[in-house]
């Protein structure tokens, strides 16, 4: 099965939505009566998943049971308030269920130290427990249908596809060691990219162990305007085909190539999407190849309140903040405690500007002063920020402020900038 709307220039309506789920439910027939939907949590709420999630549920509810699990990978459950904004008031609370990554998983092989190197280029050379959770095996579905967005994702390149089973609702082994193959082979060989070291691994471990699973992609490209979230593009298979042609067409719609570095860039952080570093440092991840040496970002973050989702990620990003990488490597090498939780330690490589450019956090009162001294950013307050950054204002891209060119970036989990050299 492949099935495609959309293109760089087209805007999907809801009818679109539903034809292509229609022609979707069609071409399974009548066998379908169990269903697992594991759609992103809230940290994705602009993939439009809650809502692809929401008519395929219209359309099955009747005559198949219904399971929702969010790919919370380690992220902190859903709450209802959440569930019901982005997924509708017309699911019942009792078809979602959550995934615990680090008690709720079943082994299902291990992936070797040997196959690891190979696939990683030699960045790394360890073995990888590949597990995901249990219900996907005990659940006994006819049909697994992973709903997601493909974007580009400093992890991987482009995010989704298998990355939603493995990481999404897998277990600590492989969602440690792939994040940190990840920034051992380097963020800036990775986003934006379709093949990837870390997309092989995912995409190995997925054919070898999970492919007896009765999984369907259903996947969509968004596109940020200055006013609001359009869905540029819808894909759905079983194999990989989908991916690879959404991915072509997101590095078409979510890549802002430009010529010269920026030198000042402000991005705003959604207070009802980004509570943590943890999520808010996309910002970062987003930018960094974009940023002039010597440059400045902003981010405004007048929700934040922690710095990792998982309350032994927030304590090691607080032990060892966002230092770099050779400092990072160092501390993983000389501290079991960093050793054993590798999705951490990248995302401390990942969340530093490597001494290139100063990160200024402006937080509202959840977090102080202190605190994200204390993990290597600068600091000033939201309050003092919005009045010298107003960026209700702002346009996205460049804006000219008290003789001040500013670059704005209203959400940066719907795109890359980057330099054009940088994808010559």
């Amino acid at each position: 099965m492949f099935l495609h709307k959309g293109d760089q220039n087209t805007i999907l309506n809801d009818d679109d939505k539903v034809a292509l789920i229609d022609e979707m439910i069609e071409k399974l027939g009548d066998k379908i009566k169990k269903v697992l939907i594991i759609p992103p949590d809230f940290t994705r709420f602009y993939s439009d998943a809650g809502r692809l999630t929401a008519i395929v549920y219209e359309k099955l509810h009747n005559k198949a049971q219904i399971d929702i699990m969010p790919a919370l990978g380690t992220h902190v459950p859903m709450k209802k308030e959440q569930i019901e904004v982005m997924f509708g008031k017309n699911i019942p609370l009792s078809c979602f269920l959550d995934h615990d990554w680090r008690n709720g998983v079943v082994d299902c092989g291990v992936v070797s130290a040997e196959k690891i190197g190979e696939l990683s280029e030699g960045s790394v050379e360890y073995e990888m427990k590949v597990a995901v959770n249990k219900q996907l095996f005990e659940g006994q579905y006819d049909l697994v249908l992973s709903i997601g967005q493909i974007v580009p994702h400093e992890v991987i390149g482009m995010a989704n596809y298998t990355k939603n089973i493995c990481i999404g609702i897998g277990g600590s082994d492989m969602i440690n060691k792939s994040h940190f193959l990840g920034a051992a082979y380097g963020m800036e060989k990775i986003l934006g990219r379709t093949d990837t070291p870390v997309r092989s691994v995912l995409d190995y471990s997925y054919n070898e162990f999970l492919s007896e699973l009765p999984v369907i992609f259903l996947l969509s490209v968004m596109e940020a305007r200055d006013s609001d979230v359009v869905m540029r593009g819808l894909y759905c298979s079983e194999d990989r085909r989908a991916f690879v042609e959404a991915a072509d067409l997101s590095r078409k719609v979510n890549l802002d190539l430009l010529d010269e570095p920026i030198q000042k860039a402000v991005v705003y952080l959604d207070p009802e999407e980004f509570h943590s570093t943890w999520l808010g440092n996309k910002a970062i991840y987003r930018l960094r190849m974009a940023m002039a040496d010597d440059g400045e970002l902003i981010i405004l973050a007048p929700e934040l309140k922690e710095f990792g989702e998982d309350s032994e990620i927030d304590r090691l990003i607080r032990k060892y903040g966002y230092r770099g990488t050779p400092t990072t490597l160092k501390a993983v090498k000389e501290n079991e405690d960093l050793r054993n939780n590798l999705s951490a330690a990248a995302h401390l490589i990942h969340g530093s500007s490597e001494g290139r450019f100063k990160i200024t956090y402006c937080p509202g009162p959840g977090v102080s002063r202190e605190e994200i001294e204390n993990v290597g950013f600068e600091y000033m307050t939201y309050k003092e920020a919005v009045i010298k950054y107003p960026f209700e204002s702002f346009k996205m891209g460049m804006n000219q402020i008290n003789d001040e060119e500013v670059f704005y970036v209203s959400n940066p989990a719907l795109g890359l900038w980057a330099l054009r050299s940088q994808f010559e």
